[in-house]
């Protein structure tokens, strides 16, 4: 039996996949990019009105030079966490602390957003390993990320040693669901988490030599 000759690629079929390769190469080089101007221009927006007119850059520059907010902002979070760093500091960010937190509805958004970005900051908070987990059934397996051992309340109800992990969703991985699961159940995958994050926001289209490279 004769093979079949595969089929002769046309010019316009040419072009295309040069289109398309193209567009995966630029488009997250230009959306990078947008993002931190549009990051930029907010800052310069909220901190740049502070800065009295002689003192701005234009004032000495034929054009307008972007960042000048993003710097004042950094130096100010820098003032504002060296001062919490003393007595006096701790004692004014307790007080206030308590103050917001008894404020209707309002303490309740920001003691979800406070611990939301002190796990983000701490380096023991991160996830540990990738995993994968049996879910939503037997027999079917998902990505998940391992955080810690349960609380042992958690353990003590369940009668073993459980597991926190953290189920994420295609293609947004930082929403998800937190689940319990027993450790015999947990079988660690030899990737990183950050191979772990590719794969589930690529909806399994990432391999490992687009991941290494």
């Amino acid at each position: 039996m004769q093979e079949e000759s595969p089929p002769r690629r046309t010019l316009l079929t040419i072009l295309r996949t040069y289109f398309l390769t193209g567009l995966v190469v630029t488009a997250p080089i230009f959306i990078t990019f947008y993002l931190v101007l549009w990051f930029v221009e907010i800052l310069d927006g909220w901190f740049k009105p502070w800065i009295p007119q002689p003192y701005r850059p234009e004032s000495y520059l034929p054009i307008e030079l972007p960042g000048t907010g993003l710097v004042l902002a950094l130096v100010v979070l820098t003032i504002i966490g060296g001062f919490t760093a003393n007595f006096l500091g701790r004692t004014l960010l307790s007080f206030s602390d308590r103050v917001i937190r008894q404020m209707p509805v309002v303490g309740s958004v920001y003691t979800a957003l406070k611990q939301i970005f002190q796990t983000a900051m701490r380096d023991d908070g991160q996830f540990s390993q990738v995993a994968l987990i049996e879910y939503p059934r037997r027999g079917l397996h998902a990505i998940a990320f391992v955080t810690k051992t349960a609380d042992s309340r958690v353990n003590e109800a369940t009668g073993e040693e459980m597991i926190s992990v953290f189920l994420p969703t295609t293609p947004n991985p930082t929403s998800g669901f937190l689940l319990f699961v027993p450790k015999s159940e947990i079988k660690i995958l030899d990737m990183t988490v950050e191979e772990g994050a590719r794969l589930v926001i690529s909806a399994g289209l990432a391999d490992k030599e687009t991941n290494s490279s």
